[in-house]
């Protein structure tokens, strides 16, 4: 009982205020400009440079013109990755992508 009279009062408050007229003088709004989506994905999008040599191939990974990251490939061992994290020019050593942090996880419930 006391669901159905909370759901019919709020259904009378939201009636009352739905009425409200509105405030003199709004202007409507001006639409939003349009983009070219060719250059934004251009902008966007990371242009690699490959560049091998006899013992690794080197990827370069820019962004609007900015090396953010070195990607080294040697003939003989796993790849790892320099990696500009402050964004000046100091690259830190990386075997991998994975930042290493991992959530704990812990179950809650057991079916």
């Amino acid at each position: 009982m006391r669901l159905i009279t909370i759901l019919f009062l709020s259904g009378l408050c939201s009636a009352a205020f739905a009425d409200e007229p509105q405030p003199p003088g709004l202007q409507p709004l001006q639409p939003p400009p349009t983009l070219d989506a060719n250059a934004q994905d251009a902008d966007l999008e990371p242009q690699v440079t490959i560049t091998k040599q006899t013992e690794q191939t080197v990827e370069e990974y820019r962004v609007g013109g900015r090396l953010y990251m070195i990607k080294i490939i040697p003939k003989v061992g796993k790849p790892y990755y320099l990696v500009d994290d402050l964004g000046d020019g100091k690259f830190s050593h990386h075997e991998g992508l994975d930042s290493g942090v991992r959530p704990p996880r812990w179950v809650i419930h057991q079916f």
